[in-house]
C-alpha cells in the first residue's frame, strides 16, 4: 500500500478527525454485533498513544431516507466503543454544528467524541463539498479507517480528505495490505470462491478473478445461471435469464478455470419447512422444486481445490445461508478455509455474507483475514480503485 498511514504522521496535540465503519447491526437500541466497533480500536489506540487534542468520530449506520431517523441514531454505539477503550466517549446528536460544539468544548484532553450519523444529512451521499468543509473545519488531520465506506465517495470519505491531510488507518491499511497482496503477488494456488444470488453482480469480479487466479469455484444462486446456460432444466430455481449469454460466454473463455458445483440440495422452498433432497445438477430439477445450496459431492470437490491452494479469496454463500436446511455447503466451507489456514494457506473472507457465515461458524479467528467490507472488497477484486484511498496521502 503506498498510502501515508497514521504512523507517518505526529499525532500529537492535534485535532484528529477520523471516519470509522460503525455500520453496526442494531436490536433496538442495542448493538447486537460490535465486530466493526472492535476492528477500529487497535487504530484509534494508536492515535490516542500519541497524545491527541481530542479525537472526533465519523460513520453512517444503515440506509436513513432524508434525514433524522431515531432508528438509525450511532448513539448506541458510543457506550460500546467506551467499554472496550477502557475511556469515556461523549457523543454528540448532530454530525456538524452547535451541538458538535458544546461536546467539544467540554472534552477533556485526548478525549474521544463520536458525532451522529452522517447519512441525516442526505447532501453526504453526494459528496457534497460545504457539507466536507464543515467536517474538516473539526479537525487538524484525518483519517479513514472506514475500509466498508471507502468504495464510496461521501462528504465524510473522500470529500473531507480534500480539506486536510489524509492518512490511512491501521484496519484500512491491513485491508488493503491483505487484499491487494492476495491479487497482485499471491502464493500458488490460487483459488477464489465466488457465491451469492446473481451473476449480473459480479460480472467483472468473475472476469477479473479469472484472469488471475488458478481456479474459480462458484457456488449460491448464480451458478443456475451457469447451469441454465448449459441447457439443464432447473425448477424453480433462481435463474437471471437476462445473464444467460454472459454466463455462455464466462464459461468458455475460463480455460476450464471455472469450477461449478456438480450436486445440488433442492426443496419446495427455502423457509425451514421445506422438504428437501439431493440431486446430480444434470439430472435437472423437478418443476416444483429449487436449488438452495450444494450438495456433498461438489463440497468434496471444493475440499481437494481449497486444501491444495496456498491463497484463498472467499465472498459470497453456498446458499440460502439464513435457514439453516440450507446452510450446510457454506459452513462446509468455511471449515474448509479454516482447514486451509493450519496448513499454512493465505485465507481472505471478502465481506458481506461471507463474514456472517464465518462468523456464525465460530471460524473468523481461524482465518487469515475477514474483511470488514463486502461492498470496498468485491470492488477490489474487480481492479477497481476506491475513492476513499485515492485520497489518501501518498508515501
Amino acid at each position: 500500500m503506498n498510502k501515508m498511514t497514521v504512523r507517518d504522521i505526529s499525532l500529537t496535540g492535534q485535532r484528529v478527525l477520523v471516519r470509522v465503519d460503525f455500520n453496526v447491526p442494531l436490536d433496538g437500541k442495542t448493538v447486537s454485533d460490535d465486530t466493526r466497533v472492535r476492528a477500529a480500536v487497535p487504530t484509534l489506540r494508536y492515535i490516542l498513544d500519541q497524545q491527541p487534542k481530542y479525537v472526533m468520530l465519523m460513520s453512517h449506520l444503515g440506509r436513513p431516507k432524508g434525514g433524522p431517523d431515531p432508528k438509525y441514531s450511532l448513539a448506541p454505539v458510543a457506550p460500546v466503543l467506551a467499554a472496550l477503550l477502557g475511556k469515556d466517549v461523549a457523543f454528540a446528536s448532530d454530525t456538524v454544528g452547535a451541538p458538535v460544539d458544546e461536546a467539544l468544548a467540554k472534552l477533556p484532553h485526548g478525549g474521544v467524541l463520536l458525532v451522529e450519523n452522517t447519512r441525516f444529512y442526505p447532501l453526504e451521499e453526494k459528496n457534497d463539498l460545504e457539507l466536507a468543509k464543515k467536517m474538516a473545519a473539526y479537525g487538524d488531520i484525518f483519517v479513514n479507517d472506514a475500509f466498508g465506506s471507502a468504495h464510496r465517495a461521501h462528504s465524510s470519505t473522500e470529500g473531507v480528505a480534500r480539506f486536510l491531510p489524509s492518512v490511512s488507518g491501521l484496519l484500512m491499511e491491513k485491508e488493503l495490505d491483505y487484499l491487494a497482496t492476495a491479487l497482485e503477488n499471491p502464493k500458488r494456488p490460487f483459488v477464489a470462491i465466488l457465491g451469492g444470488a446473481k451473476v449480473s453482480d459480479k460480472i467483472a469480479v468473475i472476469e477479473a478473478l479469472l484472469s488471475k487466479c488458478d481456479m474459480l469455484l462458484i457456488g449460491g444462486g448464480m451458478a443456475n445461471t451457469f447451469f441454465a446456460a448449459q441447457g439443464y432444466n432447473l425448477g424453480k430455481s433462481l435463474v437471471e435469464k437476462d445473464a444467460l449469454e454472459t454466463a455462455k460466454t464466462l464459461l468458455a473463455k475460463s480455460g476450464g478455470k471455472l469450477v461449478l458445483p456438480v450436486d445440488a440440495v433442492i426443496g419446495d422452498n427455502h423457509e425451514n419447512n421445506s422438504t428437501q433432497q439431493t440431486i446430480d445438477v444434470q439430472a435437472g430439477v423437478p418443476a416444483d422444486m429449487g436449488i438452495y445450496d450444494i450438495g456433498p459431492k461438489t463440497v468434496a470437490a471444493f475440499k481437494n481445490a481449497i486444501l491444495s491452494a496456498k491463497t484463498v479469496v472467499w465472498n459470497g454463500p453456498m446458499g440460502v445461508f439464513e435457514n439453516p436446511t440450507f446452510a450446510v455447503g457454506t459452513n462446509e466451507v468455511a471449515k474448509l478455509l479454516a482447514e486451509a489456514t493450519r496448513h499454512g494457506a493465505v485465507t481472505i473472507i471478502g465481506g458481506g455474507d461471507s463474514a456472517a457465515a464465518i462468523e456464525g461458524a465460530g471460524l473468523a479467528s481461524q482465518v487469515t483475514h475477514v474483511s470488514t467490507g463486502g461492498g470496498a472488497s468485491l470492488e477490489m477484486l474487480e481492479g477497481k480503485a476506491l475513492p476513499g484511498v485515492v485520497a489518501l496521502k501518498d508515501k
